[in-house]
């Protein structure tokens, strides 16, 4: 009898066995290095600036939605990855895994894509690679990209640095990119349905460079959503999160397909979403200077850091209270 564990579909969805898999098999083999604390990207050493590394792969279904489509997500995934590792992106690798059967005309819309997030993003396709496998074996077409940026002096960034009192940020509704998706993958035909959020945080990263140390950790919730990274923030460690739903910006498409399908939106992908804590002395500035910027108008404080020891709860409109976790089974797979 094979008693051998087997990877399921929800160890790529983000939630609770997405960490395991990762703490279990990838962190005792490499976390020494640079990969200790699971960081977005690496903050690399050189001769000269000090440069910011990531790599990221993406299988979305269906490959194009509401507001984008894989090409896009590849770019502003990457280049989100090096913003809020403090980092100013310039060059990416393209690698293309394209099955067989594959429609040049949709491969043309993909690649146009690409091109047009890298120009507005001011960042270069540098390398890359191509390969083709059979009929069957790739789902349409798989693309893995690594960025590379130059490291922004004056943030020191870090988990640890986050304390009791700070505030917690968020550039714009939560959820849009994962309702859109999943509205597209269950063929809901709305007329005024969900778009996806996909795009770039550089610009927000770098609005903000001049408060510093005031800025202690940013992330963009991606898989998992925002309760994936602020359960992983406070697991563990003396500070708990506290955020009031009257707060949450949700678009009210978005909110009805939540629930619709029974989805909390705090479970569901951003992709063009900015999570920053800093001090609270600094809150106000910050989200005056993100409400003046296009990916920005929708800026809002989510919450505060509190003494409620490795928890994320919610007060509710009513006054209650209620946990936030994070998902355990398949819940939002091939979001990115």
């Amino acid at each position: 009898m094979n008693t051998d564990r087997l990877v399921q579909l929800a160890h790529g969805g983000g939630g609770r066995l997405t960490r395991e898999l990762i703490e279990r098999e990838i962190v005792p083999r490499f976390g020494n290095g640079p990969l200790s604390g699971l960081p977005d990207g690496a903050t690399l050493p050189s001769p000269g600036d000090r440069l910011v590394f990531t790599t990221d792969s993406f299988v979305v279904h269906p490959l194009e939605f509401p507001g984008g489509n894989i090409g896009h997500l590849a770019v502003h995934g990457t280049v989100n990855d090096l913003s809020v590792c403090g980092g100013e992106p310039k060059w990416l690798s393209l690698a293309l895994i394209i099955e067989e059967g594959f429609a040049f005309s949709v491969l043309a819309r993909i690649l146009d894509s690409v091109r047009e997030a890298a120009d507005a993003c001011g960042v270069t396709v540098a390398t890359g690679d191509t390969k083709v496998v059979a009929r069957g074996q790739g789902d349409g077409i798989y693309i893995n990209t690594a960025g590379i940026g130059l490291a922004l002096t004056g943030f020191v960034l870090g988990q640890e640095r986050i304390c009791e009192g700070d505030c917690v940020l968020i550039n714009g509704t939560l959820g849009d990119h994962g309702m859109a998706v999943m509205s597209a993958r269950q063929n809901m035909d709305f007329v005024k349905g969900p778009v996806s959020d996909t795009g770039s945080v550089q610009r927000l990263v770098a609005a903000v460079h001049e408060f510093g140390a005031e800025v202690r950790f940013m992330r963009d919730p991606t898989r998992g959503g925002v309760a994936a990274v602020l359960n992983e923030i406070v697991e563990g460690r003396e500070i708990g999160i506290l955020l009031k739903e009257r707060d949450l910006p949700l678009a009210p498409a978005t909110r009805a397909v939540a629930e619709m399908l029974g989805i909390d939106p705090l479970h569901a992908a951003s992709e063009g979403r900015l999570i920053l804590f800093c001090s609270r002395e600094v809150a106000p500035a910050i989200l005056k200077r993100w409400q003046a910027l296009p990916n920005g108008e929708g800026a809002v404080c989510l919450g505060t850091v509190t003494r409620d020891k490795g928890r994320v709860v919610m007060e509710t409109v009513t006054g209650g209270r209620r946990l936030v976790d994070v998902p355990r089974g398949e819940l939002l797979p091939r979001i990115c």
